[in-house]
């Protein structure tokens, strides 16, 4: 399968299916109760989708719909019903792999969503998963295993040092073809950039900074040889020519 990322966008495309992750809805109602009032930006995700969307029939969401863990706010039983109802005159089949912000999502989501566990969703030749926890073997035996949760960003600090981040596409290699415990491994890993852009990003880039889920954080992949690409696909080069040290640390605490 030949998969795309969309110029500009953080969506993946393959055939007739789009990507995403991390949409956390319910996010400015949580910025609220630290003194932001910020309006909705929901509805901006769904015309963000529409625009990407091209051709797709198809939608995958890479889990953390919600963005309260635990609990629920009044925005999310509000707008994600409506979310999803919209979603679904728009393309004819609409996926979610649950993440870990996504209790009980099934009370909020119409039933012409299907929900998967998130060990994931199998395509094909391609495995999908949010990335908190192990995916199945069945899904570590395809080809390409594409994950969201980390809301990947990179990490750029000036002569003065003056620190800016850029959301990111983090894509590389397995380490090796196998193990005892899953058999046969992925060629290679993908990972999506946090849809919502008001979540920023937690830089890759950063020397000793550990990144989120048992897969980034295991020997089994070549996360120094990774290639970083910026939103309107300009590579980067390989992580490891892009280490910063980490001064700063606590600044970048990840969701």
């Amino acid at each position: 399968m030949n998969l795309q990322p969309i110029s500009g966008t953080p969506a993946l495309k393959f055939d007739r299916t789009l990507v995403i992750g991390d949409l956390h809805i319910g996010l400015e109602s949580h910025l609220l109760s630290k003194g932001f009032r910020i309006i909705t930006r929901t509805w901006d995700m769904f015309d963000s989708i529409s625009a990407a969307s091209g051709d797709c029939d198809r939608l995958i969401v890479l889990g953390d719909i919600k963005d309260s863990v635990p609990g629920t706010s009044k925005q999310e039983y509000r707008e994600i019903p409506a979310f999803f109802d919209r979603l679904l005159e728009y393309f004819d089949d609409v996926d979610v792999v649950r993440g870990n912000h996504d209790t009980n999502i099934e009370e909020f989501l119409p039933g012409g969503v299907r929900i998967r566990p998130a060990s994931g969703l199998k395509v094909g030749d391609v495995g999908f998963v949010h990335g908190h926890t192990w995916p199945s073997s069945d899904v570590m035996g395809c080809e390409t295993l594409v994950l969201a949760h980390d809301h990947p960003a990179v990490m750029f600090r000036d002569g003065v040092g003056k620190i800016t981040t850029e959301p990111c596409w983090l894509r590389g290699r397995f380490a090796s073809t196998g193990n005892e415990r899953f058999g046969r491994l992925p060629s290679e890993f993908i990972v999506v950039p946090a849809f919502n852009r008001m979540l920023g990003g937690s830089p890759v880039n950063v020397r000793g900074e550990p990144l989120l889920g048992p897969i980034l954080n295991s020997d089994i992949i070549d996360l120094d040889s990774a290639r970083i690409y910026l939103l309107d696909g300009m590579d980067l080069g390989r992580r490891r020519d892009l280490l910063l040290e980490g001064r700063d640390r606590s600044r970048w605490k990840k969701r």
